[in-house]
C-alpha cells in the first residue's frame, strides 16, 4: 500500500509504472481535494487497484459514513476518473 498525505492510500499500485504512477498520485490527489472540500466529514480515501483485471479501480470514501465506488475501462486514467468523479455529482 502507498500511503499518500496521510489520509489517501493507494492499494496494489505497487507494480505499476513510476512514470504512471506519479500521473496518478496528482490525479488522485487533486480529486481528493475537491472532495474534501465538498465533503465536510472527510476522512480519508482508499483507492484500489483491482488485479488481475484490465484497469477495475475500487474506491472508498470515508466520511461520517463510508461511501464505494468503481468502474473498469481498458484506459487507467479513464477508470481513475469515472470512479472518483462519482463522489463529485
Amino acid at each position: 500500500m502507498i500511503e499518500l498525505g496521510g489520509n489517501i492510500n493507494l492499494e496494489n499500485f505497487e507494480d505499476v509504472d513510476r512514470g504512471l504512477l506519479i500521473v496518478i498520485k496528482k490525479v488522485v490527489g487533486n480529486y481528493t481535494k475537491k472532495i474534501s472540500e465538498k465533503e465536510k466529514d472527510f476522512k480519508k480515501i482508499t483507492v484500489t487497484l483491482v488485479k488481475d483485471s484490465k484497469y477495475k479501480i475500487k474506491v472508498e470514501l470515508e466520511t461520517s459514513k463510508t461511501k464505494k465506488s468503481e468502474s473498469e475501462n481498458p484506459n487507467l486514467f479513464f477508470a481513475l476518473d469515472q470512479s472518483l468523479s462519482e463522489f463529485l455529482d
